[in-house]
């Protein structure tokens, strides 16, 4: 059996884990509860009994899946607040350092147990252990409406996971005195958001920010407040109450609304609120993150064409436009760079600027196209089945036509290197980042 495959006699009364090929993965592991709407409450790690068959937070399918392929779908529950470790098979207790994975998904998809993030080759490749991590999700996760939700729940989700991180991390080979965390797009965003969260101090010194959408910013609280209200409006229902199919029919009526005529605003309509707990107001946030920067080694980057995963398959305007002779293609080309610009690259490099002249360690890079026939170009996502998945995980993943599943696995050593060399040591190998400067190391 894969360990990428779900069998169902894992999860009751034994550890959900396969020791072959020199890695042990472990699922199910419950490390908070929350009612709906309510503050997660950490639980205490119970062993391997405690283990049971992996869930998603409440979603839709993501809006990316024409582009990299569709995960194999698992059982949904707002009881989600679970982990999964991979680690080597002979790791000792405490001995190794630690990646905690945070998926993207725009804060409406994803689960940590995707198989789209199987870490047993990135696991099997640099010895590290990693931990992969749900957090709720949507109007569940980031709803703000004072009375029912509090908001930035999905972030105390993270926070919650971190902790459990820190003191259980131990019992499966890992040493909770070297976290890194990672993570990519909505994922790399919490893990911005982060740096500047008083409370993760400690939980982690060492961070992984991939295609974090710099450009869409925090929430403002009177965004957020609009966003409540478009979502009210088509729920028409007391949101503690409502079925959670009705509460997805109607967040996806929100979210459509707020992204405006041909779906052209993009940006999250449920995250991370700036001013609401556990997150500072942004002056206090990046006061935060420059107090903290002499501690920290960060690792920041994107791909060099993020927009065209999400401009460059079918999109509502963008595919009108591009079927023009001639000048259409070439205008495309030019919004996808420009916004692609202003939404990813300019914030990383504003970022990393930021970190390096307060005393981080910073490192740059850039992912770059894997084939040159692709039409998706180096788009968003493009990075992740360079560090997760088996052969059979991204078979469907368009962005990487017309290479085979070997060849992608090839393309993804050196990346894979690099984040375990960073993960070990805090340096990935190339030069660090020294404000101002243009020189970034290119991937694959």
């Amino acid at each position: 059996m894969a360990i990428t495959q779900v069998n169902l006699r894992y999860w009751h009364g034994r550890r959900s884990g396969m020791n072959g090929n020199g890695v042990v993965v472990s699922r199910g592991i419950p490390f908070a509860r929350a009612r709906r709407f309510g503050i997660p409450e950490r639980v205490p790690y119970a062993g391997p009994d405690s283990h049971r068959q992996p869930v998603a937070a409440p979603q839709l399918p993501g809006r990316l899946e024409p582009v990299m392929g569709a995960p194999v779908r698992l059982p949904q529950s707002e009881d989600c607040l679970e982990l999964t470790v991979t680690a080597p098979a002979a790791a000792e207790p405490g001995g190794r350092p630690v990646m905690v994975w945070i998926h993207g998904g725009a804060y409406l998809a994803g689960s940590g147990a995707w198989n789209l993030y199987d870490a047993a080759q990135l696991v099997r490749e640099t010895g590290i252990v990693v931990v992969s991590i749900n957090y709720r999700l949507g109007v569940l996760g980031y709803l703000r409406l004072p009375g029912v939700s509090p908001g930035n729940l999905g972030l105390l989700d993270q926070i919650a996971a971190l902790e459990w991180v820190r003191d259980h991390i131990g019992a499966f080979g890992g040493d909770p005195t070297r976290v890194t965390v990672a993570g990519q797009s909505a994922g790399a965003h919490s893990v911005v958001a982060m740096l500047g969260i008083e409370s993760t101090r400690g939980l982690f010194g060492r961070a992984i920010v991939q295609s974090s959408p710099f450009g869409v910013g925090f929430q403002s609280p009177a965004k957020a407040q609009r966003a409540a209200r478009t979502f009210l409006a088509a729920l028409g229902a007391d949101p503690r109450d409502a079925s959670v199919a009705d509460v997805l029919a109607a967040q996806a009526g929100a979210v459509k609304k707020l992204a405006g005529p041909g779906g052209l605003n993009s940006a999250p309509a449920f995250l991370p609120i700036a001013g609401v707990d556990p997150l500072p107001a942004q002056p206090h946030w990046r006061d935060a993150v420059v107090d903290r920067a002499n501690e920290l080694q960060v690792v920041i980057g994107a791909t060099a064409d993020e927009m065209g995963a999400f401009y460059g398959g079918p999109h509502p305007v963008f595919s009108r436009i591009r079927s023009v002779p001639g000048v259409g293609p070439r205008l495309v080309s030019s919004v996808q760079k420009l916004v692609g610009r202003k939404a990813f690259e300019d914030g990383a490099t504003d970022f990393a600027d930021l970190l390096a002249a307060h005393g981080a360690d910073v490192y740059r890079y850039r992912v770059n196209t894997v084939h040159p026939d692709n039409p998706f170009g180096a788009c968003h996502c493009l990075e992740l089945p360079l560090l997760f998945g088996d052969a059979s995980a991204w078979h469907d993943a368009a962005m990487l036509r017309p290479l085979t599943p070997a060849q992608v696995r090839a393309r993804g050593v050196p990346t894979r290197n690099r984040w375990g060399a960073f993960v070990r040591s805090g340096e990935p190998g190339w030069s660090r980042h020294m404000p101002g400067s243009t020189v970034i190391h290119q991937f694959p």
